[in-house]
């Protein structure tokens, strides 16, 4: 037999005695413990609640397939209640464990302040989009990047006509992203001829209460289309600004803000057309069978907690679904060197955010193909697709 297909039979063989593995087995063995650092309280509260959410579901659903080579897959949480030094603290006692691989941190601010510890190892998977890790890198990112939300944004803007566009950011590193992705993006020659300008460019602290000021400086520029970027609590003040002000204009914000709790929260706030860079599992889309068999897996999971999920859970699931496959490939008490050199290599890799491919060393293998422009449906409760991948129009 040649050399690949003994390899391929040995995988196979290998993964089918692994979901073999029944449940009482698996509680009788060591568990493979993932530490994973969230902001389950303060302002990022929604990010990391579903984040979280994420885990337990892939947890269950890994351990009920085998887990990792026999062995049950266990995430332990820890709150960095949105501040960064509590999350460098927090990074610090994990690595005192010699542990190879840490998820997290929720926001940009959080895993920006833990990247420089691991420039050496563990991994750090940071579960937001608002950071660009340096190729060859210990760290990897989750999701899209903010520079692409805004190339999908500016494509679907193109379709409705919208060019007089005003961007209103926090001033914390999210919002410092989005300020340097939005404004970078209008310099590409898709977008240079285009007519498309930033009329207004506002800045808050997340720690405000109002933005009246801001608003009235930004409806006397005249814009038709309002990219509110913000995650979590300070969006709702951007969200109740608006209503208050009076604007009646398209809004346009981050997937951090992709979640049913805060549409509930907001709901008396959300204006007629508030659009975000989605995903196409959220509406129900998928360019395969292999995709649409990846998102039955994700949503299955999700049922015997309760929970319908939305976008905040594919967050963490990917990563972790990620850091899992190298786990079974290189083993379970793989090295960090092990584990960064797989994950950098990894392409083809089908996860519910779209089709992966790490291999251009932007360290987190997606780009503005993997993105639908989503408008949330009042009536429905949930997202609808707006645009086709990428931000362009839909295929009839």
């Amino acid at each position: 037999m040649p050399p690949v297909r003994t390899a391929l039979v040995a995988a196979c063989s290998a993964a089918l005695l692994a979901a073999a593995v029944p449940l009482a087995a698996l509680a009788q063995v060591k568990p493979v413990d993932i530490n994973v650092i969230v902001t389950l309280t303060g302002p990022g509260t929604f990010l990391g609640k579903g984040e979280v959410d994420g885990l337990n579901a892939l947890e269950g659903a890994v351990n009920k397939r085998g887990g990792i080579r026999g062995r049950p897959v266990h995430f332990v949480i820890h709150d960095d209640q949105t501040n960064p030094q509590l999350s460098v603290q927090l990074t610090n006692q994990v690595m005192a464990d010699k542990v190879s691989v840490i998820l997290g941190s929720s926001l940009g601010a959080t895993c920006l302040a833990m990247a420089p510890l691991v420039t050496s190892g563990p991994v750090q998977y940071c579960l937001s989009p608002a950071i660009h890790p340096k190729a060859g890198s210990f760290t990897f990112t989750s999701n899209v990047s903010t520079s692409d939300y805004a190339i999908a944004f500016y494509r679907y803007f193109k379709t409705q006509n919208w060019k007089r566009i005003a961007l209103i950011t926090s001033t914390d590193a999210s919002g410092q992203d989005a300020d340097e992705g939005f404004e970078a993006a209008l310099n590409l020659p898709e977008f240079k001829t285009s007519g498309l300008s930033l009329v207004s460019h506002e800045h808050f602290n997340v720690t405000d209460i109002s933005v009246s000021a801001q608003i009235a400086r930004m409806r006397a520029t005249n814009p038709q289309v309002v990219i509110a970027y913000s995650p979590g609590t300070p969006f709702g003040t951007l969200l109740q600004g608006f209503k208050q002000s009076g604007l009646d204009l398209p809004i346009a914000t981050g997937t951090a803000n992709m979640t049913y709790a805060e549409m509930k929260q907001y709901a008396q706030f959300i204006p007629n057309d508030l659009i975000f860079p989605g995903l196409p599992y959220l509406a129900h889309q998928a360019a395969s069978p292999k995709e649409r068999a990846v998102q039955d897996t994700f949503y299955d999971a999700f049922k015997p907690l309760g929970i319908v999920p939305d976008l905040i859970q594919s967050f963490s699931w990917d990563p972790a679904s990620i850091v899992i496959e190298a786990l079974r490939a290189v083993g379970p008490d793989a090295s960090a060197e092990q584990i960064r050199a797989y994950i950098a290599s990894l392409h083809d890799y089908i996860g519910i955010n779209g089709v992966y491919d790490f291999r251009d060393g932007s360290q987190r293998g997606l780009t503005e193909k993997n993105l639908m422009v989503m408008r949330w449906d009042i009536d429905k409760g949930t997202w609808t697709a707006v645009s086709g991948l990428g931000g362009g129009p839909m295929k009839r």
